[in-house]
């Protein structure tokens, strides 16, 4: 079954507690390296039949009108990721 992939991102004006909170969390486990994290959403909508133009229009709609908080949030992909066939182990 074919994947859409959506995420979304708060925009980059706004303070991200959650983000914060991991950075911070990362620092005291000594990776002082890092300078920030910013925490989003990840959407993955498995579609009946193929993926055209009017399907990911659809998608697209749904993420910028259910999705995401356009207020807070800003949608920052759409992307197909075709279906995979797993090897049995």
């Amino acid at each position: 079954m074919p994947t859409i992939v959506v995420e979304v991102m708060p925009k980059a004006e706004l303070l991200d507690p959650q983000g914060k909170a991991v950075a911070s969390a990362l620092a005291r486990l000594g990776h002082d390296q890092i300078a920030g994290v910013r925490v989003g959403k990840r959407f993955e909508i498995q579609v009946d039949g193929p993926v055209d133009d009017n399907v990911l229009a659809t998608v697209q709609e749904l993420a910028d009108e259910v999705l995401s908080n356009q207020v807070i949030e800003d949608v920052v992909g759409i992307h197909y990721e075709p279906e995979t066939e797993t090897a049995a182990q």
